[in-house]
């Protein structure tokens, strides 16, 4: 045998030498930057903006209907500030716009925020749509970037500039004219392709909105910095968020927010950055809906929030009804491995992590039953054991999921999951090597027929190879087995043996056998020896199944059979039966 290290990566003849790096571009010098150090403790403000920049990415953009229902989720689950449209874009953007204000569909403490490009009709079309909105936010956007200056709209900077300060104006002209002083007007500006466009730049455009618009204590500005194409590694996103922060005058009445698309597939960790970098508020969609790979998803950086320790300050408890109410409104399902809400994503095949699952939960449980013991009970007891189990970040049930879906077996499984099920869905605590034994019979028909095995086709595959199936009522499986146990009388005599008499079905033949033993398992294989059957215990297991009148036990025997070593079941009313049970079921398995 040779060892030696892999085969080099071979050159892939794309032609990767015509795109430029993004730092040789837009470089952001800042050896000092602080937010490597820092911690997330809190939740950021949160702007939801499906009914508009999801809603514009759909391949059928959302009906009134579906608008309303996916707002009255945000709203449910605790957004206060949700942007809902274009309303100068369509007349249905307009009218969705509208028809919130007349049903008094909006919340007093909820801002309702609508985007206008620089133009007058734009702008005064928008705040019309506002007239009687409670809390109403104007967010006004220009593109910035080298690119779009030059390329887009043929102006130089001077001009831009012009466009952001002249929107301003118009905005503020215009809600003083037709807003009442019923409406908590807010204003937002957005330098648009802002990861694309100097710093300087963006810093002046900036500084030139807020000295028209005028931001003091009541009167904040909420400035948003849009990583409009993600074209660079997170780290260069958070050194431009915290230079902005740093260099931007009033910083103290700003509401520095981050709108991250997720072109280069790390939009969380950016927005995560940004934050850490010094933003206040983050803009995104539930599940990452958007233009092209989508907007940041929000769900997945609230989440990563919680399994922190961090309130996230939205009601995430039932995810899966969130996840209808967005794919129904969408038309566009979420895949299955989506963070935190996907169908398979607190779900495991794998054998090894099956069996690392199968034992945090029970570390976990010891570790309940030890604070209830102290004196807490029900929730309180379960909270204050910390979360760490293998393979879960977080517990389904605080996300509305069961643990019914957490282990499911394929051909990748092992007894872990396997056991898991069992134990789960019927109650029985398999010995160690009777899960290797049964493991490797699930495993043989996984091999044989592909595909996975639910839950109820598992018991039934361990009812017909363990129980005899006329026991089992639930089972439609025909019966099988040489021996079946009628009836036992267990007495003693005066030296203390135990003497037992027994009923079995011998084939088609009723047999009484009567034997002593120095117990009742012991003697029930000596009755059986009359059969012309040798069985020797090896080892033995019980378990209730249930608590109160109607309780059931477990049995478990493994038993050497005429030479062959193999495992029984017997389940029971009576723990001494079940016993008896789980030796005729070895015997039978034996001869089968």
């Amino acid at each position: 045998m040779r060892t030696a290290r892999p085969a080099p990566q071979q050159p892939s003849g794309m032609p990767f030498t015509k795109y430029v790096p993004f730092q040789d571009t837009v470089l952001t010098d800042l050896p000092d930057r602080t937010w490597p150090t820092k911690r997330l403790t809190r939740a950021p403000r949160w702007l939801s903006t499906d009914l508009r920049d999801g809603n514009q990415s759909l391949i059928e953009p959302m009906g009134p209907e579906a608008k309303r229902a996916l707002f009255d989720l945000l709203v449910r689950i605790g957004f206060k500030e949700i942007e809902i449209g274009f309303p100068a874009a369509s007349q249905t953007d307009f009218d969705f716009v509208r028809s919130l204000v007349d049903d008094d569909a909006i919340p007093e403490d909820v801002t309702i925020s609508v985007l206008t490009q620089s133009r007058e009709d734009l702008i005064d079309r928008t705040l019309d749509a506002c007239v009687g909105i409670p809390r109403a936010t104007v967010h006004l956007y220009n593109a910035l970037s080298p690119l779009f200056r030059e390329v887009v709209f043929r102006m130089g900077k001077d001009d831009v500039r012009e466009l952001a300060i002249d929107g301003t104006r118009m905005v503020m002209a215009r809600a003083e004219k037709v807003l009442t002083e019923d409406t908590i007007f807010g204003f937002e500006y957005s330098p648009e392709i802002f990861v694309d466009t100097e710093r300087d730049y963006t810093l002046e455009v900036c500084e030139a909105v807020m000295d028209v618009w005028q931001p003091e204590a009541e009167r904040e500005i909420i400035l948003n910095l849009p990583a409009t194409v993600e074209r660079a590694t997170p780290n260069v996103y958070a050194d431009q968020i915290e230079w902005m922060s740093r260099n931007l005058s009033r910083r103290d009445v700003i509401a520095l927010s981050l709108h991250n698309h997720n072109d280069r597939g790390s939009g969380v960790a950016a927005a995560e950055l940004g934050l850490l970098a010094g933003a206040d508020r983050v803009e995104g969609c539930l599940f990452g809906h958007g233009e092209r790979t989508g907007n940041v998803d929000l769900i997945t950086l609230a989440l990563n929030l919680f399994s922190q320790g961090v309130d996230p300050m939205l009601d995430l408890s039932d995810i899966d009804a969130v996840r209808r109410v967005v794919e129904t409104s969408t038309q566009m399902p979420v895949p299955p491995r989506t963070p935190y809400a996907g169908e398979l994503v607190y779900t495991s095949f794998s054998g090894s992590h099956q069996d690392a699952i199968k034992k945090g939960f029970a570390a976990r449980a010891e570790a309940v039953a030890a604070k209830r013991a102290e004196g807490l009970d029900g929730e309180a007891a379960e909270t204050a054991v910390p979360w760490s189990m293998p393979y879960l970040p977080i517990d389904p049930h605080d996300v509305g999921r069961s643990y019914e879906a957490v282990v499911r077996v394929n051909s990748q499984s092992g007894k872990g999951g396997v056991s898991y099920l069992l134990k789960q869905k019927r109650n029985l605590d398999l010995p160690r090597r009777l899960q290797i034994e049964f493991s490797r019979i699930i495993q043989r028909h996984t091999d044989t027929y592909g595909g996975e095995i639910d839950a109820e086709t598992m018991w039934s595959m361990f009812t017909d190879e363990y129980l005899p199936a006329r026991t089992e009522p639930d089972t439609e499986l025909e019966p099988w087995g040489r021996f079946e146990l009628k009836g036992a009388t267990l007495t003693s005599s005066g030296d203390e043996d135990s003497i037992l008499t027994i009923t079995v079905r011998d084939g088609g033949e009723r047999r009484l056998l009567t034997a002593s033993g120095n117990g009742p398992l012991d003697a029930f294989v000596t009755a059986l020896e009359q059969t012309g059957v040798s069985v020797r215990i090896l080892d033995y297991v019980e378990h209730a199944l249930s608590e109160g009148r109607d309780a059931r036990a477990a049995s478990y025997v493994e038993c050497e059979v005429d030479g062959q070593v193999l495992w029984g079941v017997g389940i029971d009313p009576s723990i001494t039966t079940s016993s008896f049970k789980a030796v005729i079921s070895a015997v039978n398995r034996a001869l089968r």
